[in-house]
């Protein structure tokens, strides 16, 4: 049922995330940062709609980051897996 699953891939998927999941806290971390200081709201509704862009660029990131990159990660160990064996 489950032969799809590379062992190969698995290690590839793991290796992803963590390096997605790094990758999402610094540089997530770093832009947030930037970009608050970068804020010149002036009202209240200006401030919410700043953090609400800034929210929406973690989930993008956070998409991109801690998803894409397990998936990508198991391709690769799949295909390093195959050529080698």
């Amino acid at each position: 049922m489950i032969d799809w699953i590379s062992p190969a891939g698995m290690i590839g998927a793991a290796i992803g995330f963590l390096i997605g999941l790094v990758n999402f806290k610094t540089i997530g971390g770093f832009v947030t940062a930037k970009l608050r200081e970068t804020d010149r709201s002036t009202n209240a509704a200006e401030k919410a709609d700043y953090e609400r862009r800034i929210t929406i660029f973690r989930v993008a990131l956070f998409v991109i980051t801690v998803i894409a990159f397990p998936i990508i990660g198991y391709l690769f160990g799949t295909t390093v897996a195959g050529m080698i064996g």
